[in-house]
């Protein structure tokens, strides 16, 4: 069985628009297998989720992209909203990238992907996203491929990428497996 030993791994999210489901699987996967999932935003208080277009669950913050913690892992949930704020903000932009600059690993699904993009960390990499991103991330010089989950650990940081809720079971053992090394 493949176990994160005590790993703490962030979860970068706005302070609204994460698709629900692309936070608590991966959230309880991280969990199962022995991590410390650690909810990051762009400010304290309470983040709110939905179910695609529909409000959801709020969920509290646990540290600001400003805290400067010491993470092993980070995931960045989809939901168009969420990472095309994330993208705006500079202090999120940075901490997603020190990620890659640490040679640490990194998850993304479905819309998650613009935050690399705005990253600048996707260059020369193979990925997969949600299909009308496939654009974006291939002008940012990705091979952007049409797969339920796809692995890349061609760069300083091991990828794991997937498209959409349906292939969340993929992710979140992928995630699971390439997190703990």
């Amino acid at each position: 069985m493949t176990t994160l030993n005590g790993k703490t791994v962030a979860f970068l999210v706005a302070p609204e628009g994460i698709e629900q489901v692309e936070l608590t699987e991966p959230w309880k996967a991280v969990q199962e297998a022995g991590g410390t999932p650690t909810l990051v935003s762009t400010r304290t208080g309470m983040v709110q989720a939905y179910n695609h277009l529909d409000k959801a669950d709020t969920f509290p913050v646990d540290a600001t992209v400003a805290d400067h913690a010491a993470y092993d892992a980070l995931v960045l949930p989809g939901g168009v909203a969420n990472p095309d704020f994330l993208r705006t903000q500079p202090e999120a932009v940075a901490f997603a990238k020190s990620f890659f600059d640490a040679g640490k690993p990194v998850a993304a699904i479905c819309h998650a992907a613009w935050t690399l993009v705005e990253a600048d960390v996707v260059h020369g990499r193979r990925l997969t996203s949600w299909p009308s991103l496939q654009t974006d991330l291939r002008n940012a010089g990705a091979e952007w491929v049409d797969e339920e989950v796809v692995v890349d650990l061609t760069g300083p940081s091991p990828l794991v990428t997937s498209r959409k809720p349906d292939d969340l079971k993929a992710f979140t053992g992928k995630l699971v497996e390439v997190f703990s090394g």
